[in-house]
């Protein structure tokens, strides 16, 4: 049995993990502890606050515990608000207090675009601009060329957990650009897990969920791999190691 930990802020769309843990069938249990959330807002200051090492540390021990092997901090906006070497930083901390590999959804993001090839990409965010375009930025100092972002406004991670498939496709429909390799939906509010098939027909291309890559980035920092074709092309790349 593989365990692998997730420090998810709030209650908007964790119901993910236990629909993705069913997804990969195999012997992997994903443990999911919440953080203090603090303020509800996609705003520069509420996301450095949620984010905060204090606010992480609370969760480790129950992770600990529960014997995880790696942990993630499973929240885009609540990483790439640091930037680039900020949210390095974040992990540094993370896997320190944990005492084993941490990442975030951040670079989850970044490492699973590189995995699957996708040198270009298109977002289609829940945030308001000025969050979106962090996102962005975050991405192009990591190598990747955003071709286009489309941001939705929506301030509170609460209000995203109710959006359902309708919502979904019309955002990776409207972020869709010809030119890009994939698309990257990236918010952890966002239930993506059970329509990136889907997605991925209708598109014609990769999509990326932050919930899915969150799941993903553990796996690969416990040095799993696992074929999974119903979470996505992300999780059908060779060499398979299926246990």
């Amino acid at each position: 049995m593989t365990a692998l930990g997730f420090l998810y802020p709030g209650h908007s769309a964790e119901d993910d993990y236990p629909r993705i843990e069913q997804l990969l069938g195999s012997d992997i249990r994903l443990d999911l502890v919440h953080t203090d959330i603090g303020e509800d807002a996609h705003r520069v200051d509420a996301l450095l606050q949620m984010g905060s090492a204090e606010r992480l540390a609370a969760g480790v021990e129950e992770l600990r515990m529960a014997g995880a092997e790696s942990v993630v901090w499973a929240c885009t906006s609540g990483s790439f608000v640091y930037g680039w070497e900020g949210a390095h930083e974040q992990v540094r901390t993370l896997a320190r207090t944990a005492g084993m590999p941490a990442s975030s959804t951040s670079f989850a993001f970044v490492h699973a675009a590189r995995e699957i090839g996708a040198a270009r990409v298109a977002v289609g965010a829940t945030y308001p601009d000025d969050v979106a375009g962090l996102f962005a930025e975050f991405l192009r100092a990591a190598g990747i060329e955003v071709v286009g972002v489309r941001p939705s406004g929506i301030i509170t991670a609460a209000e995203v957990g109710t959006w359902g498939e309708k919502e979904v496709f019309a955002l990776a429909r409207s972020a869709d650009a010809p030119e890009a390799d994939a698309i990257l939906l990236p918010d952890t509010a966002l239930h993506t897990a059970a329509h990136i098939p889907a997605l991925e027909k209708e598109l014609g291309k990769p999509v990326l969920t932050a919930n899915q890559v969150t799941v993903w980035e553990a796996l690969r920092l416990a040095d799993r791999r696992v074929n999974a074709p119903s979470l996505g092309a992300l999780f059908t790349r060779e060499p398979i190691i299926q246990a």
